[in-house]
């Protein structure tokens, strides 16, 4: 075959190129959505995988919780049994205020002092008067026995026949008088003593002391200011001075839900934590419990001693309260099964109550059923949780068994 039937077998025809062209068509659009499928995978991939930030806590065991031995727990606030609002007992200007914030002072001891001069003239006038009141006694007192004498004498001349029996009546009648008198005087020098002992009492009050001893917490007013025992209008006037509280008389006040009321008792050992310091644990006793209850909240107050006095104990501090077993009941108690886990650990899913536990950098699902009686913020789960398990705390909602997490903070 020549080169002319070579090139004429090679030439292509219209109708072949054209249906060639098409199939390559179909070829493209099926390799595209090849690969938008595969990244499409491949996202969904990364987005299931994708870590979740959980916060992890750890369980432990009944024994080692310090609360597991409470029959019940309950919050409160250092209350003081024995505090007072020291002000003066009349209205004055202060000349000297002597204490500050945190001094411990003594009772009787001085606190503040007001503008004297008034009261010092009011005294200095009743003095006087209670003088002048004691002379005129004695004037009373030498008139009476004069006209004693006198009435006498005109008696016996009377009698004699020397002068008229007038003039002896007349001097018997001088004599009632003085000692009318006499009488009326005594009970001007009973007031004008009582006037004295008043404004000597005024004068004292214008020193203020301390009404017992304790620690001052508060300083309410200043030199120049003007305090009184009366609310007065414009806030010109100070009511106080300062406050002061007994620290030896330091005491809890907790609210106890009225439904768990029946636990406590009268003399219950009890133990107390500070919320400034939650790893000192005070010993302490129920003192007594309120026989009242606050309708809004559905609690009573339990009084609760604290049995050892510490500087840093102050009022108005939060307190978590442990109601203990005694000793009797202990043996009783059974010992308690399975782990302690925080009550935000667990959560419902699919009308099943869960927990997730941390394995590796995921999750693993498990159901629980928890024990009704809760120790403080922590819930006995008897199964399915060991001790030293590290479970989510509030776990949110798109967590699911096998999550990848990443945990925000470290677990203690």
């Amino acid at each position: 075959m020549d080169n002319a039937g070579l090139l004429q077998e090679l030439r292509i025809e219209r109708d072949q190129r054209d249906d060639r062209g098409g199939g390559a068509s179909r070829w493209w659009w099926i390799v595209a959505a090849a690969l938008v499928a595969l990244l499409g995978a491949a996202g969904w991939m990364m987005w299931n995988h994708q870590a979740i930030a959980v916060q992890t806590a750890v369980a432990v065991s009944p024994g080692a919780n310090s609360d597991a031995g409470a029959v019940l727990q309950a919050t409160g606030y250092v209350t003081a049994r024995r505090q007072a609002t020291v002000s003066a007992q009349i209205t004055g200007t202060l000349t000297a205020v002597l204490i500050e914030e945190g001094d411990h002072v003594r009772r009787d001891q001085v606190l503040a002092r007001l503008d004297d001069r008034g009261y010092r003239a009011a005294l200095n006038m009743a003095n006087a008067q209670a003088a002048s009141a004691h002379a005129l006694v004695a004037q009373f007192l030498a008139q009476l026995a004069q006209d004693t004498r006198d009435a006498a004498r005109e008696q016996t001349l009377a009698a004699q026949g020397l002068v008229s029996k007038q003039a002896a009546e007349q001097s018997r009648t001088l004599v009632e008088t003085a000692r009318a008198q006499l009488f009326s005087q005594r009970k001007q020098v009973t007031a004008a003593d009582a006037a004295v002992k008043q404004a000597q009492v005024n004068f004292n009050y214008t020193v203020v002391r301390a009404p017992f001893s304790g620690v001052v917490t508060t300083k309410d007013a200043q030199i120049g200011e003007i305090v009184s025992p009366f609310s007065a209008g414009g806030g010109f006037t100070r009511t106080g001075i300062c406050t002061i509280v007994d620290m030896d008389s330091l005491e809890v006040d907790v609210d106890v839900n009225e439904t768990y009321i029946g636990r406590v008792r009268p003399q219950m050992p009890a133990d107390a934590v500070l919320d400034a310091y939650p790893d000192w644990k005070i010993p302490a006793h129920v003192i007594a419990i309120v026989p009242t209850a606050d309708r809004g909240k559905a609690t009573i107050k339990v009084r609760v001693g604290l049995e050892r006095k510490d500087v840093r104990i102050v009022p108005d501090m939060g307190v978590r309260v442990s109601f203990l077993e005694t000793k009797a009941e202990e043996p009783s108690t059974p010992a308690l099964q399975g782990a302690l886990v925080p009550a935000t650990a667990i959560v419902e899913r699919a009308a099943r109550r869960v927990v997730f536990v941390l394995d590796g950098d995921r999750v693993r699902e498990r159901t629980v059923n928890p024990a009704a009686q809760a120790y403080g913020d922590l819930r006995l789960v008897p199964t399915a949780v060991n001790a030293g398990d590290r479970v989510v705390i509030s776990p949110p909602e798109n967590l699911r068994d096998g999550s990848t997490v990443q945990t925000t903070t470290p677990s203690p």
